[in-house]
């Protein structure tokens, strides 16, 4: 998984039948010091995050098991809102 920020929405009157009733969410990624990494990106939504909100979303094959037994083809989905997010730079593994 990989952390980002929902910067908007995608409204779409033609799709796939199996995207009916998917949000699509505009992504940025971001670092764990939450600057911007990378090229926004497009991913279904599985819980409801909305705009400015830190999540966590996945890529590949299982993008699309949060939505079992319906088949979305999905490459990219937003799994997890984080609520807090605490890094330690400083910390030394040993």
């Amino acid at each position: 998984m990989q952390l980002g920020r929902v910067i908007g929405r995608v409204w779409s009157t033609v799709k796939d039948s199996n995207l009916q009733a998917q949000r699509l969410l505009v992504i940025q990624p971001v670092t764990p010091e939450l600057n911007n990494t990378g090229k926004p990106l497009i991913c279904t939504d599985a819980v409801g995050a909305g705009a400015g909100e830190i999540i966590y979303w996945c890529r590949g094959k299982e993008s699309s098991f949060p939505f079992l037994p319906t088949e979305v083809p999905t490459d990219n989905t937003v799994v997890a809102i984080v609520d807090e997010l605490h890094v330690d730079r400083n910390k030394r593994t040993e």
